[in-house]
């Protein structure tokens, strides 16, 4: 069973964001399926990796489509995401300073799960219905 399912309430109703975001589910969810397989230290690292490397572009995509569009709170939305790379660049950091502990492991998807939804269902909702009025979708 997975931690978490993709649902209406997670939708910023832009597709291409939205797609994204399930990407990021997609990434906590194989993480907690290693976990229960016990392989979650395993994981991790790669997880980390696949992480960082889809904010970059994501992040980038979203802050692209805002400044295109004229998003008011583009500074706001731009400095959450500055601060969601520097916490998972500094838990790659601790899982490679300790070479992967269970309890960081723990850490990391529940970080990752709470993170999303609080980001989804906060500030990206409200990006969602900036940009559905100006006829994006």
């Amino acid at each position: 069973m997975a931690l978490m399912e993709w649902s209406p309430r997670l939708s910023v109703k832009v597709k291409k964001f939205d797609d994204q975001h399930k990407k990021l589910v997609d990434l906590v969810n194989q993480l907690h399926d290693a976990m229960k397989a016990g392989q979650g230290n395993a994981a991790l690292g790669t997880t980390l990796q696949s992480l960082i490397s889809y904010t970059a572009t994501h992040f980038k995509d979203e802050e692209q489509m805002m400044q295109a569009n004229g998003y008011p709170e583009l500074a706001k939305h731009k400095a959450e995401h500055e601060k969601l790379v520097t916490q998972v660049l500094d838990l790659q950091k601790k899982f490679q300073e300790q070479a992967g502990g269970g309890i960081l492991t723990m850490t990391v998807m529940s970080f990752l799960k709470d993170w999303l939804v609080n980001h989804i269902q906060g500030v990206d909702q409200k990006y969602g219905v900036f940009l559905n009025a100006k006829g994006i979708s």
